[in-house]
């Protein structure tokens, strides 16, 4: 650096000082949420000169500016609502007037009952009937979802993971009817069971065999489903549990090495199935952090793949993700206010290069969205993308001293975090000693009270109230949609072939704890036989037994 330079930078001190003995600054310590400290100012001297090294050409290792060569000025990311309520039958008319919208994927928010593998004819499904996603019991549930809709030429996202396999299933053998063999197939299942461990809470089964139905999955797709995300390893619900960026990003990323951990011990080699990986982020209030947090995720896993696990298919270092931006900062109070709150978590994603999007509902907050609250997320996403400008040149804030330094201080103390996983054992030894959640839930309290005490301000909610609050319209599910529901399950186990049913499941039961015997292929004919998710989910939960947390 020029003696100018530093000339300049003396001088420019001296006058924010003056500045600042007339209007001292808003806080003693600028930080971001996961403490890491912001300067005031960034300049070059700050940023390491390697740039191939560090941050490289879009495309290119280690993917910090994305990774494809022109991101978005070849085509936007895939818009993608989450969707899900009551019957299979109203959500599919959801999904086709959101497609009708312009949507470009589909993504299916099942109910409570169908995330942990209950029928809702079974007593633990009582009073959860459709209530937080849909109801999907059997394939006749499957095959009205999709209905009118050509799943050769539709993505699908599907937020399941204990019963994952048995979700994916349907979705195949749906396409079958529907004439779409299953190398046509596109989509993502989530299927992160660790994270279910961490912050969730949907699981079944202990943590062995859930991974070992896990790499069943990517044994079966990287042969028959190839176009098929195999695993979305989602940070997303461990930030909605408190976790800061660091943590979302260092937890996430230790989830996703016990994944390609258990492939390998599985037999199978790691560009056989790290190509089809993908991730799920959150995206949160504080602008910079969450666009520095996607570039830091690229450049970090990138690393992984080829340095640690050797992986020599350039497409096993990328790493590909889906954003939904943060429910957990959506307000009650003031809803409307969530349209602003949504619009900068989702420019945030874009300008850190997401591979698809959700934007959610301003009054989610409240209930699941109405049909007018939907299109209003979808259009915040169409706004961005074709009235902005933002998505005209790659990696738009690339070269910003703050984002270039938010990046290597992300990368440094994910790192960090990950050394102290490795020493614990990794990811899966981490869980069930509950270190990650330990960290998780200090951190969630340390932001609770910074709201309490006044020091984080929620705009509506601990300042700038309002005396009367609007009430909104809001979605509200049919109560007879439980009674519907369980008459049309009891009708299909009336009419279906039972010794079929009754023979595949036993076949399930045999191959259950031979780790030689791929489970999918046995599940699919479960399934095409019209056995029910929670018939399939319950013969594994005998053979295995339920995970009953610590």
């Amino acid at each position: 650096m020029s003696s100018t330079y530093h000339d300049k930078k003396e001088q420019w001190k001296k006058e924010a000082d003056k500045v600042t003995e007339r209007f001292p600054e808003r806080k003693d310590t600028f930080e971001t949420s996961s403490h890491i400290e912001i300067d005031r100012l960034y300049t070059p001297e700050k940023l390491d000169e390697q740039y191939v090294e560090k941050s490289g050409f879009p495309g290119q290792f280690p993917y910090t500016r994305g990774i494809q060569p022109t991101m978005y000025r070849s085509r936007y990311w895939t818009m993608r609502q989450y969707a899900g309520f009551g019957s299979a039958k109203e959500t599919n008319e959801r999904f086709r007037y959101l497609l009708e919208q312009g949507q470009t994927g589909l993504s299916v928010a099942f109910d409570l009952p169908t995330q942990i593998g209950y029928d809702s004819d079974d007593p633990m499904a009582e009073g959860e009937v459709g209530k937080v996603g849909v109801a999907i019991d059997s394939l006749a549930d499957m095959e009205t979802l999709f209905d009118q809709i050509p799943l050769d030429k539709v993505s699908t996202s599907m937020t399941i993971n204990a019963p994952a396999s048995v979700l994916l299933c349907m979705y195949i053998a749906v396409g079958e009817k529907q004439g779409v063999s299953k190398d046509k197939l596109t989509g993502t299942i989530q299927n992160d069971i660790l994270k279910e461990y961490i912050a969730r809470g949907t699981y079944i089964y202990p943590p062995k065999p859930s991974m070992r139905i896990i790499t069943d999955i990517f044994s079966y797709c990287y042969k028959e489903v190839p176009r098929f995300n195999t695993i979305s390893i989602s940070g997303y619900h461990i930030r909605e549990a408190g976790a800061t960026a660091v943590q979302e990003l260092a937890f996430t990323i230790a989830n996703g090495m016990a994944y390609v951990d258990a492939a390998l011990k599985s037999g199978l080699e790691v560009d056989q199935f790290a190509p089809r990986l993908a991730f799920f982020f959150n995206a949160h209030n504080q602008f910079f952090e969450e666009v520095a947090k996607f570039r830091a995720a690229r450049r970090i896993w990138a690393k992984i793949m080829k340095d640690h696990y050797k992986a020599e298919n350039p497409k096993s270092w990328k790493l590909r993700f889906h954003t939904q931006t943060g429910g957990s900062t959506l307000t009650a109070q003031q809803p409307d206010n969530n349209i602003v709150r949504v619009a900068i978590q989702a420019l945030s994603a874009v300008m850190g290069g997401t591979q698809s999007l959700h934007t959610n509902s301003r009054d989610e907050a409240l209930a699941l969205p109405t049909e007018e609250s939907a299109r209003i997320a979808l259009r915040t996403q169409q706004i961005i993308a074709n009235e902005s400008g933002v998505a005209d040149t790659v990696d738009p804030l690339g070269g910003s001293y703050y984002v270039e330094h938010l990046t290597d201080k992300m990368e440094e103390e994910v790192n960090q975090y990950l050394e102290q996983i490795r020493d614990l054992g990794g990811a899966v030894q981490a869980v069930e000693e509950g270190f990650m959640q330990r960290e998780i839930h200090h951190a969630a309290y340390e932001a609770q009270k910074n709201i309490e005490n006044g020091d984080d301000i929620i705009v509506g909610l601990n300042q700038f109230q309002i005396d009367e609050e609007v009430n909104p319209e809001l979605l509200r599910v049919d109560e007879t949609l439980e009674k519907n529901q369980i008459k049309k399950t009891e009708d299909i186990r009336n009419t279906r072939d039972q010794a079929k049913v009754e023979q595949a499941l036993d076949q399930i039961k045999q191959a259950s704890h031979d780790e030689h015997t791929n489970l999918m292929p046995l599940i699919l004919e479960a399934v095409k036989a019209y056995a029910t998710v929670g018939e399939i989910c319950n013969v594994l939960r005998k053979e295995y037994g339920e995970y009953t947390g610590m």
